[in-house]
């Protein structure tokens, strides 16, 4: 379902944006070698805690999943695409981590991602990182009313692939707001001029996953981390935007 938010529904999904990059700020700067993603974890929930806010993603539990989430950040590392679970996992020199963050002002969601190397990681590594910054970037400027969700895929898409790295197209961008996922999902490849309509108002979690490698993803046996299917790195950056008559407003960019 599409669902259009107000001025004030917007404002308070700006104030959950403002704590998310907050916390990734703050966690970027902690993440170092022999830091556990606990530790990180366990930082993402007192600085979510102390602005008066909520953690989006503990104990959410969508349909299919085998229980609730069980952290307020996931965490996942190298070839690990979305959903890795904070553990007693020291990080080492050279790992690729994902950092992604939901919070939740009065019911209101904001949701945001960043990779992060890990001390000195390979040039293919910081390659990867770069490009898929780019694809998010791509992203937030075919993210303008009147454009159509296709534009965005086909961004996303181009950018990615033009740099021989692949979309991962099992896990999509996806709308945000009075819900963490709500109601529908945005593949992150596509056809421009197709697709849902961008109408002001709008709110969307824009989220490429881009693999080094294939494309396809597989399920580790906890049931939530995914990771590619061949063992290659994944990278991943998203950002929460409210659709305009113009330029998308960026609601997870630290002001």
């Amino acid at each position: 379902m599409i669902v259009l938010k107000s001025a004030r529904e917007i404002a308070l999904m700006r104030r959950a944006g403002q704590i998310v990059a907050t916390v990734l700020a703050e966690l970027s700067q902690r993440a170092k070698p022999g830091v556990t993603t606990l530790a990180l974890d366990q930082l993402a929930e007192s600085i979510i805690l102390k602005h008066g806010a909520r953690p989006s993603f503990k104990n959410y539990k969508p349909a299919g999943a085998p229980y609730p989430f069980p952290a307020s950040i996931c965490a996942s590392v190298n070839d690990e695409v979305v959903h890795g679970i904070p553990s007693s996992r020291v990080l080492r020199e050279g790992d690729v981590l994902k950092i992604d963050v939901g919070v939740a002002v009065e019911g209101y969601h904001a949701d945001s991602a960043v990779t992060v190397g890990i001390g000195e990681i390979s040039p293919q590594a910081r390659r990867l990182i770069e490009v898929t910054k780019q694809c998010l970037d791509a992203a937030i400027q075919a993210a303008r009313g009147g454009n159509r969700a296709g534009d965005i895929g086909a961004a996303i898409q181009h950018v990615a692939e033009s740099q021989g790295f692949s979309v991962v197209r099992e896990y999509t961008s996806h709308g945000v707001g009075r819900a963490l996922h709500e109601g529908f999902g945005l593949p992150n490849y596509g056809t421009p001029g197709t697709g849902m309509l961008l109408r002001p108002g709008l709110t969307l979690a824009l989220e490429p996953m881009i693999n080094e490698g294939r494309h396809q993803t597989r399920v580790k046996k906890d049931g939530w981390t995914v990771a590619t299917i061949d063992g290659k790195l994944s990278a991943q950056f998203e950002h929460t935007v409210a659709i305009t008559e113009g330029a998308a407003e960026v609601l997870t960019r630290l002001d």
